[in-house]
């Protein structure tokens, strides 16, 4: 309740979780690397969750392929950054929030910064494998808790959709490079994941490779996505993170 007597901006929340854990929610800090299809919904659950603090991590900009599946994309926001949308929406749910904007990619040269503070949480919706990995062993070093994203791409069955242990997964190709190359890392367990069981499926017609707007070039063709499967991974993302913060069994 407010001072006014009325139900509160996060009352649900707190019908469900009790007060004690609402209160938990608003004291954490917890990083998001990759606002895309994945990354931008798990903000949004985490923001609407009533957590405190979230620092949000991406170098890109919205273009229009973006507006099938990740939450910031409209025709009003192509070309501004991902960041910069994803703060302002965050701040409008919820006027208390703190919120860290950084522009930035990660790699292997800044995550020890980027990583500094002791985050809560930390969740991984990067697409580049060898940011993923760096990203994930980091955490493990730093013993910061860390769930990570794998692939949505190519996938369209919601039923089949997990989160588990990374080296449980199965049938995800990325999943798959992770486990190998995290294995010679000496992380072997203990890495929340959410993956997809689905045999990914074809494109239905052949697309080109394409040079990206800042000149980057993609050295295979892109793959296709939905408007369910990444918000899908992103929201599961996020409801393991409130539910292992609010000491609740996922």
């Amino acid at each position: 309740m407010n001072e006014a007597g009325e139900p509160g901006r996060f009352s649900r929340s707190e019908l469900l979780l009790g007060a004690a854990s609402v209160e938990r929610l608003k004291r954490c800090h917890v990083a998001v690397f990759g606002l895309g299809g994945v990354g931008s919904y798990a903000v949004e659950a985490l923001a609407r969750a009533g957590v405190g603090t979230l620092t949000l991590v991406d170098y890109d900009r919205i273009c229009k392929t973006n507006i099938n599946r990740q939450l910031y994309a409209l025709d009003s926001t192509v070309d501004r950054l991902k960041v910069e949308v994803a703060a302002e929406r965050c701040r409008d749910i919820n006027p208390q929030i703190t919120v860290f904007a950084v522009s930035q990619r990660y790699t292997p040269g800044n995550g020890a910064e980027l990583l500094k503070e002791p985050f809560d949480f930390v969740l991984d919706c990067i697409d580049t494998i060898s940011a993923k990995l760096d990203l994930i062993t980091t955490c493990k070093q730093q013993q910061l808790a860390v769930i990570s994203s794998m692939g949505a791409a190519n996938k369209r069955d919601p039923g089949q959709v997990v989160v588990d242990d990374l080296f449980r997964s199965r049938s995800c190709r990325l999943a798959r490079i992770m486990r190998k190359e995290l294995r010679k890392r000496g992380i072997e367990q203990d890495l929340p994941a959410v993956f997809s069981t689905e045999q990914g499926s074809s494109a239905c017609e052949p697309i080109p490779a394409v040079v990206r707007r800042k000149g980057v070039a993609i050295e295979r063709p892109p793959m296709g996505s939905i408007s369910t499967i990444p918000p899908l991974f992103g929201l599961m993302m996020a409801g393991f993170v409130i539910n292992t913060l609010t000491e609740v069994a996922p």
